[in-house]
């Protein structure tokens, strides 16, 4: 084990094109799980925990942990599982993970290795799957469907964030983007494409919205399959880095080797915020970076963007 945290470690440092680490850990059971290793900051035996009166039951409770104080949640318990009994705790492991500008560990009860692919192999989630599941995507590893966990889901639920926009920005915008073209939003968290959603549209933004890379591309090669350009369509692209089938990096590289796209505004929206690589957004070519996710933040740059424009 102290060889899958060593090298969580030394990878949460890492960013490659189109590609992603895996972090494989179980619940209960034998199904197999996995969340990105660029959100996981430590893995480490399940601490000490000390209760917090009156928190959601899915919160454990709390950890001091390198001087920090960070919730503890039952990453199963969260998703519909049954909770890991208490008397086992101290055979477990706490995944601790940075998410939109946060830290909290999730208690799973097995963590298994790290897995290096290519975002082409991590698909969507099977159609018909409904609104109340828990997944952002799926893989395959050994043969084995691999479910990787829509955590922001997750946290949304736990610990709601404000999502919308103060009245004083509401008002300050009536004029700044009346008459704009819509904005293309590409996300692969139902949760996120929602927040985002509302954001704009409480700015008087139209939103055309795209689950993934892959799906972002195509439609950007169609409203310009006439000759245009796609600045004759869209204010502005935001976009997700972790996505399946296409990773935001990738889609920035695309978009910006295209004679017809090159001129779009491209801001790369995540919740990686913690070990974020502001390099790999000027290697890629992105226009703008903001971490995920402030509602009146990025309202308030979407007006700048376009008063720029």
């Amino acid at each position: 084990m102290a060889g899958v945290m060593d090298s969580v470690n030394q990878r949460t440092q890492l960013v490659g094109k189109n590609r992603l680490e895996l972090l494989l850990f179980r619940l209960r059971g034998r199904q197999v799980y996995g969340i990105n290793v660029f959100k996981v900051k430590e893995v480490l035996q399940c601490p000490k925990l000390s209760s917090i009166p009156k928190s959601r039951n899915v919160v454990l409770g709390v950890s001091h942990i390198r001087g920090e104080t960070i919730p503890i949640i039952d990453l199963g318990m969260a998703i519909g599982l049954p909770p890991i009994a208490r008397e086992d705790l101290a055979s477990c492991f706490v995944i601790i993970t940075e998410y939109n500008r946060k830290t909290q560990g999730f208690l799973v009860s097995a963590v298994d290795r790290i897995m290096n692919m290519n975002w082409e192999e991590v698909l969507p989630p099977p159609k018909g799957t409904g609104r109340g599941v828990y997944l952002t995507a799926v893989t395959k590893v050994d043969d084995k469907l691999i479910e990787i966990i829509d955590v922001e889901k997750i946290l949304s639920e736990v610990s709601p964030l404000r999502e919308d926009v103060t009245e004083a920005l509401r008002e300050k915008s009536a004029e700044r983007v009346q008459g704009h073209l819509p904005v293309l939003v590409v996300d692969d968290s139902s949760v996120a494409r929602r927040q985002i959603e509302r954001c704009l549209t409480a700015i008087g933004m139209d939103v055309v919205l795209k689950n993934d890379g892959r799906q972002a591309l195509d439609y950007l090669e169609e409203i310009t399959a006439d000759g245009s350009k796609v600045s004759d369509h869209l204010a502005l692209i935001i976009s997700d880095v972790e996505m399946p089938e296409m990773d935001g990096y990738t889609l920035v590289t695309r978009v910006k080797e295209n004679p017809a796209m090159r001129d779009s505004y491209v801001m790369l929206h995540t919740s990686l915020s913690g070990v974020f690589n502001q390099a790999m957004v000027k290697k890629v070519g992105a226009d703008d970076f903001m971490a995920k996710f402030n509602p009146d933040e990025l309202a308030e740059r979407v007006m700048e963007i376009i008063d720029q424009a």
